[in-house]
């Protein structure tokens, strides 16, 4: 439950203040993994009880506010993108992302923790698989697909796919199974550039190609080794 908000817009820097008084901590149910120590290292950041909360937001001092501009990065890049992938599939609401900033002491808990958000990605991603087939092919409503799958393991929900769909679920498309994960790699552009010599009176076009790091989306294992080895740039000190 929350109690009232105010919102008020200030000068042309569209500073917006809002405050707000929150009764209640909500919580959230994680996936059970071995890599799940990792949570010990978020900080809590519990607002105090009965208190007023004010969420500043202003269009500078991005360089101080890391995360607010993370968040706000990605919320933007969102919906600027969405038509991108989902052409045919009309953005139903306006998104909204939270964040936070957690400190990782070394390269093996970082690493633990990117393979607790993969193997996360698997759990939610084998459950949901077989949930929405309960639901499209069963005619199960949510809540009786819910309950046939209480207390179910891995093994059960890929059984229940196997005999009761026919789904291999490890032919799944990786995007799902692994999820996406974001790397710097060089990358070789080839671009077409008009080249004009002193002498001549028109320019000629050359194919010429240029080499750039972006990011290159992979949907791969993370959590054996194969990957960190085929990437040890990624936890170079130089990096």
């Amino acid at each position: 439950m929350w109690g009232a908000c105010k919102v008020k817009v200030h000068d042309s820097l569209a500073t917006i203040s809002i405050t707000l008084r929150r009764y209640l901590r909500l919580g959230a149910t994680m996936a059970k993994s071995k890599f799940e120590y990792v949570r010990d290292f978020e900080a809590d950041d519990t607002c105090l009880a009965h208190c007023w909360v004010v969420v500043r937001l202003d269009g500078r001092n991005f360089h101080r506010k890391f995360m607010t501009h993370v968040a706000s990065q990605f919320a933007s890049s969102y919906v600027f993108y969405w038509r991108d992938y989902f052409e045919d599939q009309p953005l139903l609401y306006p998104p909204g992302f939270d964040g936070r900033v957690v400190v990782y002491p070394s390269n093996q808990t970082l690493k633990d923790y990117l393979s607790w958000r993969q193997a996360d990605c698997h759990i939610n991603n084998l459950y949901n698989t077989v949930f929405w087939a309960l639901i499209q092919q069963s005619g199960l409503t949510p809540v009786q697909a819910q309950g046939r799958l209480q207390g179910t393991l891995a093994a059960d929900k890929n059984e229940i796919l196997f005999s009761e769909f026919n789904i291999n679920y490890n032919n799944e498309l990786p995007m799902y199974r692994k999820g996406t994960v974001l790397i710097w790699q060089k990358v070789d552009e080839v671009m077409t550039k008009e080249i004009k010599l002193p002498t001549e009176m028109e320019g000629k076009k050359m194919a010429v190609t240029r080499t750039r790091t972006k990011p290159v989306p992979l949907h791969c294992d993370i959590i054996g080794d194969a990957f960190w080895k085929e990437h040890p740039e990624i936890l170079d000190e130089d990096s």
